[in-house]
């Protein structure tokens, strides 16, 4: 058995995503960015294919991205609140960084396991960015998976798309929990 490490597995037993209405800024700069990325690049990644990439999204990004969900959701004619959600998350964020899921060609390692990496390293870097006391939420929505808006907003071509929207900043008020699952209605032990 390793060392534990009790600090951090009370922080797991405790961790709280932050409402992204509760984030405004300042917000991680790249120095502060830079070790929180670091930290989700360490997830699990069977057969070292990376299949994940970040794109950094500052104010001015996002806010070009919240008129392209308008005008996209106006395209496909979205309910106006499915859209202002989703708008709303890019005007309102201080930092964003898109998850960006990358599958790569492999006779080994199928698709879904890279799929599986790329949502542990947005889980990753969630936790780092709460782990140094930033708040910090995990958000996808339509626009993560719709091909116009990946490649217009983000330059993503087939088969990427975005596992995960992080938005980052300082939390203006504390989340209060929520129920959690009962272990026992979910867990299933098996001895032989």
């Amino acid at each position: 058995m390793t060392k534990s490490n009790p600090a951090a597995l009370d922080f797991l037993l405790t961790r709280r995503s932050r409402p992204h209405k509760t984030l405004t800024t300042p917000a991680p700069d790249r120095d502060a960015l830079h070790p929180l990325l670091t930290a989700a690049a360490r997830t699990p990644d069977h057969g070292k294919l990376e299949p994940w990439r970040f794109i950094v999204l500052e104010q001015a990004a996002l806010h070009r991205l919240a008129a392209l969900t308008r005008s996209r959701g106006a395209e496909l004619e979205l309910d106006v609140d499915q859209v202002d959600k989703i708008a709303g998350m890019f005007e309102t964020a201080p930092l964003s960084v898109a998850v960006v899921a990358s599958p790569k060609a492999s006779e080994k390692i199928p698709e879904i396991e890279q799929t599986l990496s790329a949502g542990a390293v947005c889980l990753a870097m969630l936790n780092a960015a709460l782990a140094a006391g930033w708040g910090a939420n995990w958000l996808t929505g339509w626009t993560a998976f719709d091909r116009p808006f990946l490649r217009q907003g983000l330059n993503l071509d087939e088969p990427e798309y975005v596992a995960g929207f992080i938005h980052m900043g300082t939390e203006t008020s504390p989340p209060p929990d929520r129920p959690r699952p009962k272990l026992d209605t979910i867990t299933t032990w098996v001895s032989k």
